[in-house]
């Protein structure tokens, strides 16, 4: 897919709003995905604001910043963080968003269930895991 000075700057915001550079993102394979459901969400007006306004990697988002730009600004740091959109109950964009989610990232693990041992690797002997695992003891 080519890049789009709007996928760039998509990309150039939501560096800036979660702490990670544009290469960790775009390694999630998620930006295109996750720009579309973005527009979608916040409507284009916000959208485009969203981008407008918060393009500077060094401004701040402080008292200055409407409710309504802060909001759209925490729900796409949400998304990026956790594969879901903020609602209640959150909106899961797919599997693949929430094992991609940054969360897991800032943590230095793999989301649950998504490595090579897969699902309920954690109760099997040998797995350090548990008391026949050895971990924790």
């Amino acid at each position: 897919m080519p890049i789009t000075d709007e996928i760039h700057r998509f990309s150039a915001v939501s560096a800036r709003l979660t702490g990670f550079d544009g290469a960790d993102l775009a390694a999630t394979g998620l930006t295109e995905v996750y720009r579309a459901f973005a527009a979608d969400r916040l409507g284009a007006e916000r959208y485009g604001r969203l981008l407008r306004e918060l393009r500077e990697p060094y401004e701040a988002l402080d008292d200055r910043t409407d409710d309504e730009l802060r909001d759209a600004a925490r729900a796409v740091t949400y998304l990026w963080y956790t594969g879901s959109w903020p609602g209640r109950p959150p909106v899961l964009v797919s599997p693949r968003a929430q094992a991609e989610g940054l969360v897991w990232k800032a943590a230095g693990v793999k989301a649950p269930a998504t490595g090579p041992e897969g699902y309920g690797s954690w109760a099997r002997a040998g797995t350090g895991a548990g008391p026949d695992g050895g971990g924790g003891r």
